[in-house]
């Protein structure tokens, strides 16, 4: 089977300072995968090179085994069928529910400037159809009513349902989500995993994502790719990453020599094992993104 998503040796640099290097993953068609890692591991960079936000300075990112993603914008990376949420939630706080999914209908509408211009008869046709699936869209992720409330009215929980309706709007074979979980309540959290699973098994979506609880991961993930300083040190199945002596380190800062292989990892938050304290300074949180102070 062709792989939706496959990354060959690539590398991500800024200044002195690599982010990813050499990084081969594959993701497989209608596959729940996760890419975890402490804080500073290159996840988000890793996105931002599928979504042509970054461009990386070695290797290819490769989309159903035939097209290219490096040197695309990230406009016309989603008009290829990929979609992202991110970590803080990005919605257009000003407009309504509705509204914000008729965003991610962008890329599938084909009337001109000058149709909606004059409102067409195939323009008013597009527009009534865009409507209604984004209408069928807030039903399917619980939304169903809140169409004309502004998203900043919405609580949480809704926000962050409302980005995957817009996310899921462009029609995507590959979702990116960034920490869909964060923030969330533990029963918020089990909705969510449940709502990810059914995107999977009802919609044929492949989904990739990041996410820090491990519960999560491990509960609906069916491969796991684990970065440390942008390298992979770790890939397999959630059992196998469990009991991996390198992601136990990376998590905990503990020497090699000191973990035994047998040893499962807690799939609670790591900082909430007291072996956590042995965690080395430089092991800190620190931003995915090298640039973020610069925004700042």
């Amino acid at each position: 089977m062709t792989p939706v998503l496959e990354t060959r040796r690539l590398t991500k640099r800024f200044g002195g300072l690599t982010a990813l290097q050499d990084l081969d993953l594959v993701v497989s068609e209608r596959t729940i995968a996760s890419v975890i890692g402490p804080n500073g591991a290159g996840k988000t960079t890793l996105f931002n090179c599928i979504s042509g936000f970054y461009a990386p300075e070695e290797g290819d990112v490769i989309f159903c085994g035939r097209r290219s993603l490096v040197g695309l914008a990230p406009d016309q990376v989603a008009h290829l069928g990929i979609s992202r949420t991110y970590q803080n939630i990005r919605l257009f706080a000003n407009m309504t529910a509705l509204e914000n999914i008729l965003v991610g209908y962008h890329n599938r509408l084909t009337a001109t400037w000058i149709a909606s211009l004059f409102r067409t008869p195939r323009q008013r046709r597009e527009e009534e159809r865009a409507l209604q699936e984004a209408r069928q869209l807030l039903a399917f992720v619980g939304l169903g009513g809140c169409g004309d409330e502004l998203a900043r009215n919405l609580p949480y929980g809704a926000q962050r349902r409302l980005e995957l309706a817009r996310a899921l709007a462009n029609q995507p074979r590959l979702l990116l989500l960034d920490e869909p979980t964060a923030g969330m309540n533990p029963h918020e959290t089990e909705d969510m995993m449940a709502f990810i699973r059914r995107l999977r098994d009802e919609l044929g979506v492949t989904i990739l994502l990041i996410e820090h609880d491990m519960r999560v991961v491990m509960g609906i993930s069916e491969q796991v790719t684990v970065l440390d300083y942008g390298l992979k040190i770790a890939e397999g199945r959630p059992a196998e990453i469990q009991a991996n002596p390198r992601v136990i380190e990376a998590y905990l800062g503990q020497r090699r020599d000191e973990v035994s292989p047998a040893r499962p990892m807690d799939t609670g938050p790591p900082m909430a094992d007291p072996a956590a304290s042995r965690a080395d300074v430089d092991r800190l949180p620190r931003s995915d993104d090298p640039e973020e102070p610069l925004r700042r």
